[in-house]
């Protein structure tokens, strides 16, 4: 498996990637501080949203992407994986079913359900071992929900937040569907339609939802 050249998704040699990953190509940086920059770059610099969908491929290319100010996990995953490609660390996407368990009114009233699928996150070769990543949620989004946020270490996995600062439940890994080499948007469709039947029922050959 390759999991370092440009890809459709992963175009990484792109003016808009490039210039995300400017300040990181120095060899004096190491590695583990690159991924780590990136990380809450992209953590950072995206709003986390939920309720734009996109079953069209050319809206997740990486630098289609990197031109919004928001995202959901899946697009901010993309991201970070095209940044870590074009430095030189592997990486490739993690696909999860995931429960929320705090402000969840409104997803129910969207989806259903107040269970996320598929969720993204990022795997990356760092240090001779595969970490997971997870830059879904932004400080400032965990400040609303008092989480603190997830921070990255560059030597463990960082993923999504079981409780909140107040112990109380945040998110629930459900189901793990394992890594691609690329981006699966057949294999996206696909569990998008089995989990929330109604989104599509009501709009069978859209390929864009605002919820």
């Amino acid at each position: 498996m390759d999991y370092l050249s440009p890809t459709y998704f992963f175009d990484y040699e792109t003016e808009e990637i490039q210039n995300l990953v400017a300040d990181f190509t120095q060899d004096s940086i190491s590695e583990q501080e690159k991924a780590i920059q990136l990380y809450l770059k992209v953590r950072d610099s995206w709003r986390y949203n939920p309720y734009t969908l996109s079953f069209t491929k050319e809206n997740y290319r990486a630098s289609n992407i990197a031109k919004r100010s928001e995202g959901h996990c899946i697009d901010k995953s993309i991201v970070l994986i095209a940044c870590l490609r074009a430095v030189g660390i592997p990486s490739r996407i993690h696909l999860a079913k995931v429960k929320n368990h705090i402000g969840v009114e409104r997803l129910i009233e969207k989806f259903g359900s107040n269970e996320l699928t598929p969720h993204g996150m990022v795997d990356a070769y760092i240090n001779n071992k595969w970490l997971k990543l997870s830059p879904t949620f932004n400080t400032s989004l965990c400040s609303m929900l008092k989480v603190a946020p997830l921070d990255f270490d560059g030597e463990n996995d960082a993923v999504l937040q079981e409780f909140n600062a107040e112990g109380n439940l945040f998110m629930e890994y459900l189901e793990d569907y394992g890594h691609f080499e690329d981006v699966p948007i057949e294999f996206m469709v696909k569990n998008a339609r089995e989990h929330y039947p109604h989104i599509f029922d009501e709009n069978p050959t859209q390929t864009e939802f605002k919820l």
